[in-house]
């Protein structure tokens, strides 16, 4: 059932159990096809890890998955619930990329692996059309049996220490055969053998399986030639989108389609296509009316040079490569900065375009410097890392001439560059030179395991490819410019350090989440008087007025604090100012004297999350304090001092929103989540603490706000 190697025996058992969880899904449910995610711990991608009833070439473009793209799968994952799709307007509507490279009628429903407060994955299934437009109660229960049961096997990997690796490329899980009567076998042959009609099946891939006489007489083509290949890529009449296309569709949709093509000279050839939970039966004869829906003979690929540029006649280009270049664009528009585009170009080239190693490179100050690669070791690429552009490299022709090089074959490579190193077994490159407004940029190298021809076709995809790289490239190096320029003002604006207060150990963190220019409002400061005052806050907004106004909030923070205001009058004071700047935006803030020699903490609240008190036994609370109004509203608000005993040992931690705020779940519920993280957490260093409950809030979904963290814990030693 599974074709998979190389998993060692400590999680092989693992992997067969969840090959099991996935088909049960399908048999139960009915279901046309699956895919199961999994998400490996501190990636921020998810991986493809099992394809079933769906070719994984199909599939490629989705092999890794940011955890914050727009698909189904990322949607149930972070919001903790199943998704469905009942039709191919709605998918189009709510998620225009799957619609544009599946443009086919199915429905589908994505779920998340879920146990306790982890996420460890997610599964997708396929119907065709006649499913009934919603899912049963019976199939919904057995979805959600069916991901327990993963998020079982996976929780109980990791807590013996085997954590179940995603394999680099996803296993095809295939239906059993039936063991077919030998004597029927051979009826059966011996019946397609005497049919005057052509027969033949191609498996889920595409390949060629069975062909019988009739149907390899018609195709003018030996039974030999075919088996095992994809008829449209060795029958270059046949070498048009039309037929991969229609391939794609009944495979996809689970509906027969059918189309005619010529056959050089003048022989139309209908092809009906009837697919099944194993592949795709073709019935071949020849068409009734000659020429209606023909598709015209292409021209013959042919392999050039090593240096010689593509033939102006690209030829017909495969249906799947336009859709994956229309993929790719869309995938590069939603990347930020360099290095965005760098991750998103190699987990879309590699699975989708059929290289075996890619390396992007930059060009600055007249180097080439590496930004992402793929398939090939660190050390190996290192040399090539900030080598000039001056350099006898076909990277520095590719860029020096501005057109893309292609080396079929290793002698080709050897020929031309005969000093160069060989990455292990590598046989055919392509050098693409990324050319952005009229100027270079940098290069994109694919290398592949076998000899290669590079026809004229894959070279005008691939040219296309580098093209839109390119472009995504000159976008980012902007992106990055600007975002290096806010990060710098938003964190002068910020503490660079926490002063030290004898009897107190304290940790802070800041993660800004803004994109481009976006400024965050949030801060945090430790400001030492006569009693030591937290105090932690958000400005609404993510542009320069709202860090311009969280400067004004923490100096006048500051100025009451050390006036010996309580918390609430210092909230007071500073809610005073702010209706009188009437800067039209509001402010969350809490307000924490701390009490070192007596251990104990007053808090008041504005509008501003729980804080969370893990007492020194270990039991966690969410101080529900009076939450008291945003800043910048009422003039006259008065604010409530709460006091509280915090004793040596105890943890006090302070927040914003963005470490408990996930679209989609209730903010009480992430909150609590955060306390029994707090409460099981075995850290005793107070910065390993911050960082395991940010990694906590970051585990299960895209942060999409800016996170300010404080760690307040008295010691022995105040007084």
């Amino acid at each position: 059932m599974r074709q998979s190697a190389g998993h060692g025996l400590d999680v092989g058992s693992d992997v067969e159990r969840l090959d099991e969880v996935v088909a049960a899904g399908v048999r139960e449910t009915g279901a046309s096809a699956a895919l199961l995610y999994m998400r490996q711990p501190g990636e921020k991608v998810l991986r493809l890890a099992l394809v079933s009833g769906v070719s994984p070439q199909i599939a490629a473009p989705w092999t890794r998955v940011p955890v914050d793209a727009p698909l189904p799968v990322v949607d149930a994952m972070r919001q903790r619930r199943l998704v469905w799709l009942g039709n191919q307007e709605e998918m189009a509507r709510r998620y225009p990329r799957l619609g544009i490279v599946l443009p086919y009628d199915f429905m589908l429903a994505a779920a998340p692996l879920a146990g306790g407060d982890t996420v460890w994955g997610g599964m997708v299934l396929l119907w065709p059309m006649w499913h009934p437009p919603q899912l049963s109660e019976h199939e919904r229960g057995t979805i959600a049996t069916c991901c327990r049961r993963a998020a079982d096997v996976c929780e109980q990997a990791a807590r013996h220490g085997r954590a179940l690796p995603a394999p680099e490329q996803p296993r095809l899980l295939t239906p059993q055969p039936t063991q077919a009567d030998p004597a029927r076998a051979v009826a059966a042959l011996g019946f397609t053998e005497r049919l005057p009609v052509g027969c033949c099946a191609l498996d889920l891939e595409g390949r060629l399986t069975f062909i019988n006489a009739a149907a390899a007489d018609l195709v003018d083509a030996g039974a030999a030639s075919l088996l095992g290949r994809r008829p449209w890529e060795v029958l270059l009449w046949l070498h048009q989108p039309h037929f991969e296309d229609s391939y794609r569709a009944a495979l996809i949709s689970r509906r027969p389609a059918s189309f005619t093509a010529v056959r050089p000279p003048d022989t139309p050839l209908l092809f009906e296509l009837y697919p099944g939970e194993g592949g795709i039966s073709v019935h071949i004869t020849p068409a009734a009316q000659p020429g209606t829906t023909g598709i015209a003979p292409a021209a013959q690929p042919c392999a050039t040079g090593p240096a010689e540029q593509p033939q102006s006649h690209a030829g017909p280009v495969s249906a799947t490569a336009l859709y994956l270049l229309t993929h790719l664009a869309a995938a590069l528009t939603e990347a930020a900065g360099v290095h965005d585009v760098a991750e998103r170009a190699a987990d879309q080239i590699v699975p989708a375009f059929g290289p075996q190693g890619m390396v992007l490179m930059t060009m600055e100050g007249g180097r080439l410097h590496i930004i992402g690669l793929r398939g090939y070791s660190t050390d190996f690429v290192s040399r090539f890392d900030g080598a000039p552009v001056t350099a006898t490299a076909p990277t520095t022709y590719a860029l020096s001439t501005g057109a893309p090089v292609f080396f079929p074959t290793f002698a080709d490579f050897r020929r031309a560059y005969p000093d160069a190193p060989r990455h292990r077994e590598r046989s055919a490159w392509a050098f693409l030179p990324l050319i952005a407004s009229g100027h270079p940029i940098g290069c994109l190298v694919l290398a592949y395991d076998q000899p290669r021809p590079f026809p004229p076709a894959e070279r005008a995809i691939l040219t296309s490819l580098a093209g839109l790289i390119a472009q995504a490239l000159g976008r980012a190096r902007l992106y990055d410019a600007t975002h290096a320029l806010a990060h710098s003002l938003q964190t002068g604006l910020l503490p660079q350090t926490l002063p030290r207060v004898q009897g107190l150990d304290v940790a802070a963190r800041y993660l800004p989440a803004g994109r481009g220019t976006d400024i965050g409002g949030d801060f945090y400061d430790l400001i030492r008087g006569d009693t030591a005052t937290a105090a932690i806050g958000d400005v609404q907004g993510h542009d320069t007025t709202a860090a311009a106004l969280m400067g004004q909030v923490r100096t006048a923070v500051h100025a009451h604090a050390t006036a010996a205001a309580s918390p609430g009058d210092v909230l007071a004071r500073t809610n005073r100012l702010l209706t009188d700047l009437d800067p039209g935006l509001f402010t969350s803030c809490l307000i924490t004297h701390l009490d070192v020699v007596g251990h104990r903490a007053r808090l008041a609240s504005a509008g501003h999350p729980p804080p969370l008190l893990r007492r020194p036994d270990g039991h966690t609370e969410v101080l529900r304090l009076p939450p008291g109004l945003l800043l910048g509203i009422d003039p006259h608000t008065d604010y409530t001092t709460t006091d509280i005993a915090l004793p040596p040992g105890a943890v006090l931690v302070l927040y914003t929103d963005g470490l408990v705020e996930t679209p989609g779940t209730d903010i009480d519920d992430t909150t609590h989540s955060l306390a029994r993280r707090l409460e099981e957490a075995r850290e005793e260093d107070l910065d390993d603490l911050a960082d395991a409950l940010i990694h906590h809030a970051e585990r299960n979904a895209p942060r999409h706000d800016d996170i300010a963290l404080l760690l307040i814990r008295p010691t022995s030693d105040g007084g």
